[in-house]
């Protein structure tokens, strides 16, 4: 976003980072072997590709390096002030402007209020009884503790998602003994993983339509995969026979591999790649173990077959994600609390914009997230739509009529769609789908190109 206004001639505005560097999850996940899921061609901006991707499935520290790289190349570094922790905003109607509180106590004054603060900031730590009394070391995959040595060490992973799969195999060959715990199976299908080589590199400096080319046809198999998990669901039986053979060649125990399939429809719960999650599960040094945990007691994890004795615990239990601004205190018209707003669940037109919450637009807001396709490609729609309507110079919110209407619409969609046939982060408690675009982005694409300033109204 702030690339966005700094390309477009603005130059009055701050962001504000709650850490002390730039990056997102891509500075606090640290966790070995953390790296993105979609391919790097297509999961960068448009505007800044790198012809030096070390591999197609980046991972954290050249993901990072990438974001500082572009963040100083583009000149927005110096707008950035760092340690510094927004914990609420209120809209003030008299001068119709935005008043930023932070942590420190200082008060700022804006036009335009943009969060974006993603849907995966927050740790999320399940409430499991005695979880005080533990011996050992314990922290969560975001948080990862280097300093702890686990080599030799028996360690208990709570947890089987995104980040579960991607450091249990890194760390499988050091651990003495290694018990995962699984509430349910995940669907794992193989990554098409490679190194890049230096012809790799001298070939998209030379002729960067390569790399282009290979960015749009991720984004049209990105595309087949979301119409697999919505639209046209007989697809998924495709992605099946991919799981079923990743899961046969990676584990040769018919014991284990029953423990390991799913109970749900494929796409139910996020989608997760790996060549090497079915192989470490396979390892003599590892158990998986699918009882319900009761309790955490001073030596590990009980189960209804006793404790598993353990001297770390890792929580890969993932993220709040359908706490959308939490734990910001949000205001708006009349001192309405966003939370009061959001309390069946989060919702924003376009996923951008609140009805009476004037001139604040969300960045990767709800019903944004993407099943099957680069996150970095709606969120280069939304910067250009908000763009439209700062170029407006008004002060606009979205009228309510439609706002309704057009989260009515999604909710529709997504009770036809895979996601909802089982419990996931993409669901509220209350099952209502807050996270996910129920479409491909392709109509995410053209819903966004132009502004219809009929859906707003001024504020007076």
């Amino acid at each position: 976003m702030a690339i966005t206004l700094q390309r477009a001639g603005f130059t009055d505005f701050r962001v504000f980072e709650k850490a002390g560097d730039i990056g997102g999850v891509w500075r606090e996940n640290t966790y070995p072997g953390a790296a993105c899921d979609v391919p790097s061609p297509l999961y960068s901006y448009s505007y800044a590709p790198n012809r030096t991707w070390p591999r197609r499935y980046s991972e954290q520290p050249d993901i990072l390096e990438y974001l500082r790289r572009t963040a100083t190349k583009f000149g927005v570094l110096d707008r950035v002030r760092l340690n510094t922790e927004v914990t609420g905003a209120e809209f003030d109607t008299d001068s119709r402007r935005w008043r930023v509180e932070t942590a420190d106590g200082e008060t700022f004054e804006a036009d335009v209020l943009i969060p974006a603060v993603g849907q995966l900031s927050r740790p999320a730590v399940p409430d499991i009884p005695g979880a005080d009394s533990f011996a050992g070391e314990m922290f969560h995959s975001a948080e990862w503790n280097h300093d702890v040595d686990l080599t030799g060490k028996r360690v208990a992973v709570i947890g089987t998602g995104a980040s579960a799969i991607q450091f249990v195999p890194k760390i499988q060959p050091l651990a003495g003994k290694l018990t995962v715990f699984q509430r349910t199976a995940p669907y794992v299908i193989p990554k098409t993983d490679r190194n890049y080589t230096r012809w790799h590199h001298r070939v998209y400096r030379a002729l960067p339509v390569t790399q282009l080319a290979g960015r749009v046809g991720t984004w049209g198999i990105g595309e087949l995969l979301t119409m697999a998990l919505t639209s046209v669901q007989p697809l998924g039986k495709l992605v099946r026979a991919l799981f079923r053979w990743n899961l046969e060649r990676g584990v040769p125990d018919p014991g284990l591999r029953k423990k390991l399939v799913p109970d749900y429809p494929i796409g139910c719960k996020r989608l997760l790649f790996s060549n090497d999650w079915y192989p470490a599960l396979a390892q003599s040094n590892v158990e998986v173990e699918t009882g319900a945990i009761e309790e955490i007691t001073a030596e590990g994890v009980r189960t209804a077959s006793g404790v598993h004795e353990a001297d770390v615990i890792i929580y890969g239990t993932g993220f709040k994600a359908t706490e959308f601004l939490a734990p910001m205190k949000i205001r708006g018209v009349g001192g309405r609390e966003l939370a009061t707003e959001w309390a069946g669940g989060a919702h924003a037109y376009l996923g951008i914009s609140v009805p009476d919450f004037p001139n604040m637009f969300l960045v990767y807001g709800p019903n944004t997230n993407l099943g099957g396709n680069s996150i970095i490609f709606m969120m280069e729609r939304q910067c250009r739509y908000i763009m439209q309507l700062l170029r407006r110079g008004s002060c606009v919110d979205v009228r309510r009529d439609v706002a309704e209407r057009f989260d009515a619409e999604v909710q529709h969609r997504l009770a036809h769609s895979v996601w909802s046939g089982c419990s996931s982060w993409y669901r509220e408690p209350n099952g209502r789908i807050s996270t996910n675009w129920p479409g491909l982005v392709w109509e995410y694409h053209r819903r966004t190109a132009k502004v219809d300033f009929g859906a707003y109204r001024e504020v007076a």
